[in-house]
């Protein structure tokens, strides 16, 4: 895992480096400058030294970097200073001219096939980005700022760059019995992982609106993963589990249930910045692994005053190290600490956490807070957008 965070800062660092205005400026002059540098090597130097190493370098990096058009013409000027070093040093009949000129066609024409090979790939790069991040946020769409009179916010966190879709899951909806929600976290990575979340959710999203009670939706998505399990011959094939929250939150009560499933414990954050951890009495297995013990779920109610905030989390958090292995400790990170809302508390959390890790995460993060407005607190527009997704970090 320390080797993980290692390359992920490594990679961020590079990553960082390579987006550099400075660095690019650079880039885009390096082909010409090493023609430039060829010709005035050539020319200052006695006629058995030759420039052609830096004239076959340039389109080779220009061909990665920069437009057919921009390699081609990079080719271009680099066999026309061939050509004319030779005119002018008056050996262009003499064999070593001929292979130097062959040598720079045959590198610029190879250079001119790369970058066609390379921008194909760059364009079905960029088509299976904009279909992952489509799929994301059909999945896991951003939450209204406002449900049943709560301030909602929400934000996703890859642990890869450019990584849109993993195994952290959260959903919010008002219903017939409150403000349902539920956050969890599926084993394993990839498309099964996917597929998955898709199967919990939207067996949430159903028994949500259907389910009396917390522990009947709980069962609910039991059934949905066992269901699932048996259609693909095995658990595994849908990732074996998942750790889960569920929450419930009635209109008006200031009260908050929950179930937990196997899931990190979330936090309740008070006005005055005191903090609750909302740990589970009986301890459950997460869904997924009925086979293993049956028990009835047991639905814990805890006091949500006005002005409170609920936070809920997935294990990418918690499990957040430092340079020295350290794990991430929210509650002792954010008690005492008071937020204006919930996008404040996530925008700051988010922050805190790429401190900590100096940006070298080894799993996604998923963040649900959800504020009950004092009384009298004004309409509030949401000031930090939440996307579904990491910077990188």
């Amino acid at each position: 895992m320390a080797g993980l965070g290692r390359q992920g800062r490594s990679e961020r660092f590079f990553g960082a480096v390579a987006g550099s205005p400075v660095v690019r400026r650079v880039v885009k002059m390096l082909p010409v400058t090493l023609i430039a540098v060829g010709f005035a090597f050539d020319v200052l130097t006695p006629p058995s030294f030759t420039g052609s190493p830096f004239f076959s370098a340039a389109p080779l990096i220009a061909a990665p970097l920069f437009t057919l058009r921009w390699t081609v013409l990079t080719g271009v000027l680099a066999t026309l200073a061939v050509v004319l070093l030779h005119l002018y040093n008056g050996t262009t009949v003499k064999v070593e001219a001929l292979t130097e000129l062959a040598t720079v066609l045959t590198v610029s024409g190879l250079a001119t096939l790369i970058n066609v090979v390379v921008r194909r790939g760059t364009e079905q790069l960029a088509s299976a980005r904009g279909i992952a991040e489509a799929a994301q946020c059909a999945v896991l769409p951003t939450p209204a700022e406002r449900i049943g009179g709560l301030h909602v916010s929400a934000s996703y966190e890859a642990a890869q760059a450019d990584a849109f879709i993993g195994g952290d899951l959260y959903a919010v909806q008002d219903t017939p019995y409150g403000v349902r929600l539920a956050v969890g976290d599926v084993r394993g990575k990839g498309l099964g992982a996917v597929e998955a979340v898709a199967v919990v959710l939207g067996a949430f999203r159903e028994a949500a609106e259907s389910e009396a009670t917390l522990e009947g939706v709980a069962q609910r998505l039991e059934r949905a993963l066992a269901r699932e399990g048996n259609r693909r011959d095995s658990l595994d094939a849908v990732e074996g589990f998942t750790t889960c929250v569920l929450g419930e939150i009635p209109s008006g009560a200031g009260v908050l249930r929950l179930v937990n499933r196997g899931h990190p414990e979330p936090l309740l954050l008070h006005a005055d910045g005191a903090l609750v951890v909302l740990a589970p009495t009986d301890p459950a297995l997460p869904l997924g692994m009925g086979d293993l013990g049956g028990w009835p779920d047991r639905v814990q109610e805890w006091e949500f005053p006005a002005g409170a905030t609920l936070l809920l989390y997935t294990d990418g958090l918690t499990e957040a190290r430092d340079g020295a292995g350290v794990f991430y400790d929210p509650a002792a990170r954010l008690r005492g600490r008071v937020f204006p809302g919930p996008d404040e508390l996530l925008s700051a959390l988010g922050s805190d956490v790429r401190r900590h890790t100096r940006g070298g995460a080894t799993d996604d993060m998923a963040l649900l807070a959800l504020a009950r407005p004092a009384e009298g607190q004004p309409e509030r527009r949401r000031t930090v957008p939440v996307v579904p997704r990491g910077d990188g970090a």
